[in-house]
């Protein structure tokens, strides 16, 4: 893992296509923008883990439903 430190209006380069920019800092907060490729998806750490979380639960169930009705035929 890479740590920088950066101020407001410090800009942070990911490969050629990606700049991230520091727009303001107050307190334990940090606000940045972001400029990529529309087709690179960006999504918040928190509603990445959500997501994952809600998909297994998903297929978690629909497992279930499969094995329900396979016992329910035998």
């Amino acid at each position: 893992m890479l740590i920088l430190s950066r101020k407001a209006g410090e800009t942070i380069w990911i490969g050629e296509d990606v700049e991230i920019i520091i727009s303001e800092v107050k307190g334990e907060q940090v606000k940045i923008g972001i400029r990529a490729p529309r087709n690179i998806d960006i999504i918040r750490g928190e509603l990445r883990q959500d997501i994952s979380t809600s998909n297994t639960e998903s297929v978690v169930k629909n497992l279930s439903l499969f094995t329900n009705e396979n016992n329910r035929k035998q």
